[in-house]
């Protein structure tokens, strides 16, 4: 392929999709306890989230260094690739402005208009929409242009909803966003929400049985709405996960895109027990 893309470590996708679509990814970082890891080196999420439960030492995240990027694109660019970069929403996360200021250092070496950065507005499963439909696009022989047009089409076309079993994490954290009039003694609610550059509330529900019937219909809604590729996406659920896959195989007639666990970046701000789905016309990763 002429066009390689890059993306960063809060897509969450399985490990078999990355390499079937030459994915290169940059890792986002968590830091705990003074300690700062790689996302992408913390193997055991259930440690992970069992600390973030029971520990009141909140882990703070950071954003990848220009220096991440430059280790991932100068091989490529070096091996005769452009490239196409397509990151978690900048309204969220400095990693966006990170791989614009990559992008433009090597622009000073003589790399002008070979790198191409995105920001997609989105995270976690639509982040991975994203850049599947971009690689497919560059598998293809898309050019640079072509494949961040397919990314972006992807982004458009793509829904997702996700429901929280609380809202004490994103207070924790600072990323509430526009779910910001339901944090105080709204706490013990179950928000389902979705993002669009930045999480935005859509509704609340008081149960979890209420919550995930509404996940669910969201399944549903997907469905009519032509959405005919689906997945589900959990923190520490994976009963519920489970379930909402085989809703979805009844539904849809189809096996999901993928199903995976969100990572300690957005988990931290998310918190365990979050549940999500998402969809977009499988015409546009073909």
């Amino acid at each position: 392929m002429s066009v390689a893309v890059v993306t960063d470590s809060t897509h969450y996708l399985p490990a078999d999709v990355l390499a079937r679509h030459d994915l290169h990814v940059v890792s986002l970082y968590v830091k705990r306890s003074g300690e700062l890891e790689r996302e992408s080196e913390i193997a055991d999420l259930d440690a992970f989230y069992d600390r973030l439960r029971s520990e009141s030492d909140v882990p703070t995240t950071s954003q990848p260094s220009v220096g991440d990027f430059l280790a991932v694109y100068e091989p490529l660019l070096d091996d005769g690739r452009d490239i196409v970069s397509i990151h978690l929403s900048g309204a969220v996360s400095g990693t966006y402005g990170a791989a614009c200021q990559a992008r433009d250092q090597l622009a000073e070496g003589g790399f002008a208009d070979r790198v191409v950065v995105l920001d997609s507005r989105t995270g976690a499963a639509g982040l991975g929409l994203a850049a599947i439909a971009a690689a497919t696009r560059a598998s293809a022989g898309a050019t640079a242009g072509e494949v961040a047009s397919a990314a972006a089409e992807a982004v458009a076309r793509q829904r997702i909803w996700f429901c929280l079993d609380t809202l004490e994490f994103l207070r924790r954290g600072g990323r509430v966003g526009g779910a910001q009039a339901w944090v105080g003694g709204a706490l013990r609610i179950k928000p389902i929400l979705t993002i669009d550059g930045e999480i935005k509330p859509v509704e609340r529900v008081r149960t979890a049985g209420r919550a995930f019937e509404r996940m669910t219909q969201n399944l549903r809604t997907l469905h009519e709405d032509g959405c005919d590729g689906w997945l589900v996406q959990h923190i520490q659920a994976p009963d519920d996960a489970r379930r909402l896959v085989e809703h979805g195989r009844e539904l849809f007639g189809s096996e999901p895109l993928f199903v995976s666990e969100v990572g300690p970046v957005l988990g931290v701000y998310l918190g365990p027990g979050m549940i999500g789905v998402a969809g977009i016309p499988s015409s546009v990763l073909a």
